[in-house]
């Protein structure tokens, strides 16, 4: 099999798609480029598609070198026979190539491996083959100093036999599709542990079974941390009687004096080598679906915050609240580069309210400042209401931030790099300012783990996490395209074909000529090659440059295509430039060469009516309701205003103003059957929720959603 061929089965596309594709990746072009720019090779596949392509491209690259490893292995033991290499090369299944190479694994010394040495593989293959009928008269043919008596032969035989049977390609298929239909998961409480502290929140987990199928992606990565705290242990079974039937039926031959031994050795087989290990392959393949469900929501939360609406350059005065430290206050420019900071103290113990109000006041008219930025939270509520007293010499908007690892920042090395003379207080709160004006270009400097919008992060696969949410970064940040002159270096580094050594290039040469005036300069950044060119370019953006397609979505290597569409309607490439009228006289099947096509031309023609928007939406003022400060003003049947701050697999959850936040389950969304939650909400979707219950005691919202 191909590897065109095997991408093939899994990818639903056209073969010259994934043939154009594959080679577009080999030739080291990144997928934003590939789906945005090479749309005429790859049949107009999304970046879905693409790193769909990208992964099964992996995984057969990964299956052909473990074929060949096994092969080398098993010819080097002089035990390869020509129908084995068939088997091995015909298979593109990991778990059934592991299945081939199982008899021929270098393990630990066995109890089989013991027997053999006491040479009673004979007496196994004459109880196997189950046609002699006198097999404890057999058994004595076989005693010898280390087989003292027939029992001790028989036994010996069946731990070989036992082995083989694990060893049985057919059967291990065979209990496997057991194992994926009908097993079971039953947890047990530690009884010395349930009291402790901690153990309550599993407590739904101490006397728990379901089908495995069934378990969801949450509560399956709930019972596995459960047990990993040590307050329960579980299993994954199936019945007995369902697993020896099929190994019956597989081995089982006739009935003599054999079949028992045969029997016994089932048994064996089964409890010791084939349960565990058929047991933890289930769980390990569930753990891995759980695994993709949970970082699949996380990456989809990740994306919706990185694209959150921007305010966009406007003076922002930022505050990460608080009550007896006080109020930590800074003032942003456009650029969001720090003018000034404060501390101010309008809340209890100190309540200097009016000193406070003064301080804004002439914070606001010294630094002209447009919007206020409040993180949510401690004292986020008691802030707004006093920024809001506040009586402006003009309209400023004041919006609600969250603040969720502005902490984090703040204490980072990127952080220490930006304000190596201000302490973590002063970085947070210049942080919940940016992130106002533009959440991508300050979120990227967080570790996405630590923004706090996923569900069970940290017990999902780690590396998979981690490429699935770099993924997700760099899909956002080439779909909006970056301003060279303005992004800082953690930005670039999410550039098409850019990289983290490549963007502090570009801020050093940045920094030493002054802005970029021109794309064609990127060539003089050093070690930014033709290759990395070519991937990024079309993904910066230089506002007021010498060519006004410097700062749109058209790649350079379209340019003369735009400037012939321009000539051909007897206009500048400027006059064609967001002119919808003339623009729609444009037949893109006149401009047609062997490297650019219709599809491609289709896009060139979009980006000309509106170059360089951004596709986000404008950041909007929400308001809650200002009677519901803590969850001691929250009661059953209001009807409030909410945010949406995280999105899981069972529910939504909503900030309503008070520090906790209320959960929307999955039921309560909407009338009806809803199998995805992200099909009826969005991450910072504006709702109205009602309460259903409040658990002052446990901190706890029941919310439902009010359509």
């Amino acid at each position: 099999m191909t590897n065109l061929q095997f991408i093939s089965k899994h990818v639903a596309t056209a073969a010259i798609n994934i043939q154009n594709t594959v080679q577009l990746l080999q030739e080291d072009c990144t997928i934003p480029f590939i789906s945005r720019y090479r749309k005429d090779k790859t049949g107009n596949l999304d970046e879905v598609f693409i790193e769909q392509i990208a992964k099964f491209q992996k995984e057969y690259e990964v299956i052909v070198k473990r074929k060949e490893a096994i092969l080398k292995s098993i010819q080097e033991q002089n035990a390869l026979t020509p129908e084995l290499e068939k088997k091995i090369q015909q298979s593109f299944d990991l778990q059934e190539l592991e299945d081939f190479y199982l008899p021929y694994k270098k393990k630990k010394r066995t109890k089989a491996d013991v027997a053999r040495e006491n040479g009673l593989e004979p007496l196994a293959k004459i109880i196997m083959a189950q046609s002699k009928d006198d097999v404890d008269f057999l058994a004595t043919q076989y005693l010898n100093e280390n087989v003292i008596n027939e029992e001790a032969a028989l036994q010996g035989a069946r731990d070989i036999i036992a082995e083989w049977i694990n060893e049985n390609i057919y059967v291990r298929k065979q209990l496997r599709r057991l194992f994926e239909r009908k097993a079971i998961i039953t947890t047990k409480v530690v009884k010395s542990k349930k009291e402790e502290e901690g153990a309550q929140k599993f407590n739904q987990y101490f006397e728990w079974a379901e089908p495995l199928t069934k378990a969801p992606s949450h509560r399956l990565l709930a019972i596995m941390r459960a047990e990993k705290e040590g307050f329960i242990k579980f299993k994954v079974d199936v019945e007995l009687d369902d697993a020896y039937d099929i190994i019956d039926e597989l081995i089982i031959k006739g009935d003599n004096s054999t079949t028992p031994h045969v029997q016994l050795a089932i048994e064996d087989s089964y409890k010791r080598l084939l349960n565990p290990a058929i047991s933890n392959e289930t769980l390990q393949e569930a753990k891995a679906k759980a695994d993709a469900n949970s970082i699949q929501v996380f990456a989809n939360n990740l994306g919706q915050l990185l694209l959150a609406p921007p305010l966009g350059e406007k003076r922002i005065l930022a505050i990460d609240p608080g009550f007896r430290s006080g109020c930590k206050v800074v003032c942003l420019d456009e650029k969001g580069d720090l003018l000034y900071n404060e501390t101010i103290y309008p809340h209890a113990p100190q309540k200097e309210e009016a000193m406070a109000i003064k301080k804004i006041r002439s914070m606001v008219n010294a630094y002209q400042i447009d919007a206020i930025s409040i993180g949510n939270g401690t004292a986020s509520r008691e802030t707004e209401f006093f920024i809001k007293k506040i009586a402006f010499d003009k309209a400023v908007q004041v919006f609600i931030v969250s603040e969720a690892g502005a902490s984090v920042y703040s204490a980072s090395k990127i952080a220490r790099e930006e304000f190596p003379n201000y302490d973590v207080t002063v970085r947070g709160s210049v942080s919940i300012g940016r992130r106002l004006s533009d959440p991508l270009a300050e979120l990227v400097k967080i570790d996405p783990k630590a923004i706090g919008v996923g569900q069970y992060q940290h017990d999902v696969d780690q590396n998979k996490l981690k490429e699935e949410l770099d993924n997700t970064v760099i899909r956002c940040v080439n779909s909006v395209g970056i301003n060279i002159n303005t992004a800082s270096k953690h930005l670039l580094g999410y550039v098409s074909g850019i990289g983290e050594k490549l963007a502090e290039n570009i801020v050093a040469y940045r920094s030493e000529n002054g802005p970029f005036t021109d794309r064609k300069q990127l060539k003089k950044v050093p070690r930014l090659g033709d290759k990395a060119y070519q991937q990024g370019v079309a993904f910066i953006r230089i506002s007021n440059a010498k060519n006004p397609l410097d700062n749109s979505a058209v790649h350079p290597e379209a340019y003369a295509i735009v400037e012939k569409m321009a000539k051909d309607l007897k206009l500048t490439v400027n006059d064609l430039i967001a002119n919808k009228e003339k623009t729609a006289l444009i037949k893109p099947e006149n401009y047609i060469t062997p490297d650019i096509g219709v599809l491609t031309l289709k896009d060139i023609i979009k980006e000309l009516e509106k170059p360089g928007l951004d596709p986000r939406k404008a950041a909007t003022v929400f308001e809650f309701d200002p009677n519901v400060k803590s969850i001691k003003d929250v009661r059953t049947g209001m009807i409030l205003p909410g945010i949406v701050n995280n999105i899981t697999n069972f529910g939504c959850f909503v900030d309503i103003g008070v520090k906790e936040s209320g959960l929307v389950h999955i039921s309560q969304l909407k009338a009806g059957f809803v199998s995805d939650v992200n099909e009826v909400v969005k991450l910072h979707q504006h709702v109205t929720v009602k309460v259903v219950e409040v658990d002052e005691d446990r901190k706890r919202i029941q919310l439902t959603m009010v359509i």
